[in-house]
């Protein structure tokens, strides 16, 4: 069974066991304003990369400064610092670079940099389906042992297939003999045409007796796949070319299918006429309404179809009038893609045997964009799909309960009708959203522009924090590598990356944006406005590291911009070590940074210090207290103190 024909184009395929087919500025006050000193950080951070001093850190922060205010000249300089260093950066850099060096016309190095970042960011960049997909049995067997199946309880020993909700009715199409002796049977398979018929269904989801379904539709050749308006009182559904006892044939006297709409009246269903896109030339089949009734989905092998059959939509411009249907595109394949259900979480099922599946046709969900662009089909796995033809996929995303149609092996009859309960969505959904806060004060920070790029720096979506500070960029993929970057004058534009847990749930990404002008004050610690938190020290050792330094030159550059400002030098250690031993390696620590100012230009008067050893531990790290290297690598501290402005 798995060899037959199964898009049913002509009328002689449709007439196979499956019958017709598988379907942020700083507040401050005037009376505040001299009690403080206002440091430009960019400008600090310059002026010490000025002196010779290197970090990939700094150097990244300066271009990136420089970068997003489009002074392209200052950028290239410190992403050329940033490069010479010959460290490893992320591909983006590549790309800021190549961009800068074209600004200031060095066009020969910004090739040389767009063909290194092509090298370092090609590798995400997808080929044809089947290079993508060779390791595809990996994706179906992630995607597997996420449905309970079981016999819908309504099968015969013929086909049974393709299934609608109406109301409390589960509508579907079958070639059952329940008719009278003239019912007539195709030659092919004995088995009669298929109708519509139709079972209750209860609050526990069991079907009630199958019975035929708006005897006035059926007629003697073949109805299939209906789907109904919410009110119903309007069905689409699939029938041969043939209406009002007349029965259309192509050129080669072929009778093909047609999509027909009936309306209800008076509990009658009536006035059956065809689609005006219909032809006798082709098939168009299957029928699917978007859930706001606005677009109808289907099948056909009209003009412009890539494959056997493809997925087409139409808009449904009026009471019966219909735009120009239009080719879905992408997800259509030199094979037969039919059978779609579009849900109302954005997501487009269909069955297909050109996309790597298990066998025959298998179902696929495509997530659908904003723009109504689809993305790749994933393959919902085993047991929804077998070696043998799944289609007619059917859910209630509320429930998580529906319908499929196979004709696997264990069947009753040709094609039959499953229930399910899909007990884990196929896609992990994840939501990202946050607060954005003042890094010193907690305060939050409305009208903050935060935008997110994907891996490649492709920008997604830009959106503004609200009054409370917070942002939302709703679903976002699972697994994914992304970065989140938030500008709000006058604070530093911040940019930090992050890779999105691969289980359903909510990403909460708090942001803190730090002022790149830093209010400090007599009893500040001013390490604070940098982040220096320690200045590192050989082991028993207490001469300033090159590394020391660099953090040093900020202090250095503050206090001459501010020449009446003093500083109390304070060094701290954890309690590992005696304590008379701390403390005298904590005030030689002191007198060595306070000598290496003074070596640098500042003041002996302006200095004072001391080691505190571990008198003044920031957390419970004592002696006899088990503790991790984290814990008391924090109590091994710098401070400085301003004592005067």
């Amino acid at each position: 069974m798995k060899n037959k024909a199964i898009l049913f184009i002509s009328f002689l395929s449709a007439l196979t066991f499956n019958g017709l087919a598988q379907n942020a500025g700083i507040k401050k006050a005037d009376k505040q304003y001299a009690k403080y000193a206002y440091i430009d950080a960019t400008q600090t951070y310059e002026r010490v990369a000025n002196k010779g001093y290197k970090s990939a850190d700094m150097f990244q922060k300066l271009g990136n400064a420089y970068y997003f205010n489009a002074d392209l000249t200052k950028a290239a300089k410190w992403y050329g610092e940033l490069f010479a260093m010959n460290t490893e950066v992320e591909p983006e850099y590549y790309y800021r670079y190549a961009q800068s060096l074209k600004g200031i016309g060095d066009y020969k190095k910004a090739d040389e940099m767009m063909r290194q970042f092509n090298q370092k960011a090609g590798e995400d960049l997808r080929g044809k389906i089947f290079k993508d997909k060779q390791y595809y049995m990996d994706e179906i067997t992630a995607n597997s042992g996420r449905y309970k199946i079981e016999d819908a309880g309504i099968n015969s020993k013929y086909s049974d297939y393709g299934s609608a909700f109406s109301g409390n009715m589960l509508v579907f199409a079958s070639s059952r003999d329940t008719g009278s002796l003239a019912q007539k049977k195709h030659k092919w398979t004995n088995q009669y045409f298929t109708g519509l018929y139709s079972a209750e269904q209860s609050t526990d989801g069991a079907l009630g007796l199958a019975d035929k379904y708006a005897k006035q539709i059926n007629s003697k050749f073949h109805e299939s796949t209906p789907v109904f308006s919410k009110d119903g009182k309007t069905m689409y559904f699939t029938r041969n070319n043939f209406n009002n006892g007349t029965k259309g044939k192509d050129a080669n006297r072929v009778t093909l299918l047609k999509i027909y709409k009936a309306t209800l009246k008076d509990g009658v269903w009536q006035n059956v006429t065809e689609l005006p896109f219909n032809s006798d030339s082709y098939s168009a089949a299957h029928p699917m309404l978007s859930p706001d009734e606005k677009t109808l989905y289907f099948a056909s092998d009209m003009p412009g179809t890539k494959g056997q059959s493809d997925l087409w939509k139409v808009a449904i411009t009026g009471e019966d009038s219909y735009g120009t249907p239009e080719n879905l595109g992408s997800i259509n394949t030199e094979g037969k893609e039919t059978f779609p259900l579009v849900t109302d979480e954005n997501e487009l099922y269909f069955a297909s045997d050109g996309h790597p599946g298990l066998g025959g046709l298998d179902i696929f969900m495509s997530r659908m964009n904003a723009d109504g662009s689809l993305q790749e089909p994933i393959n919902i796995g085993a047991p929804a799909n077998s070696p043998q033809d799944d289609f007619a996929y059917l859910i209630d995303t509320k429930t998580r309960k529906g319908f499929l149609s196979s004709n696997r092996e264990g069947g009753m009859g040709y094609d039959d009708i499953y229930k399910f309960v899909e007990t884990r969505k196929l896609v992990c959904e994840q939501t990202l959203s946050g607060i954005v806060t003042d890094l010193e004060t907690g305060e939050i920070l409305p009208n903050t522009k935060v935008t997110l790029f994907d891996e490649k720096f492709n920008k997604i979506k830009e959106v503004v924090s609200d009054d409370k500070g917070f942002y939302d960029f709703g679903t976002v993929e699972c697994g994914k590598v992304y970065y989140v970057r938030a500008e709000k004058d006058p604070y530093e534009t911040k940019e930090q990356r992050l890779t999105i847990s691969k289980q359903t749930g909510k990403t909460d990404l708090p942001i803190q944006l730090e002022k790149k002008v830093k209010p400090v004050t007599v009893g500040d610690d001013l390490a604070k406005a940098f982040g220096i938190k320690i200045i590192y020290f050989d082991l028993d050792k207490w001469n300033i590291r090159p590394d020391a330094a660099l953090e040093l030159e900020k202090i250095l550059d503050v206090m001459k911009q501010y020449p009446n400002m003093k500083i109390d030098v304070r060094s701290h250690t954890d309690s590992r070590q005696t304590h008379k031993y701390n403390e005298k390696l904590s005030d030689r620590r002191a007198k060595s940074t306070i000598a290496w100012l003074i070596k640098n230009g500042v003041d002996e008067s302006r200095l004072t210090g001391k080691g505190y050893g571990e008198t003044k531990l920031v957390n419970r790290c004592a002696d006899g207290v088990q503790c991790s290297e984290d814990e008391h690598q924090a109590n091994r501290r710098s401070e400085f103190i301003i004592t005067a402005l």
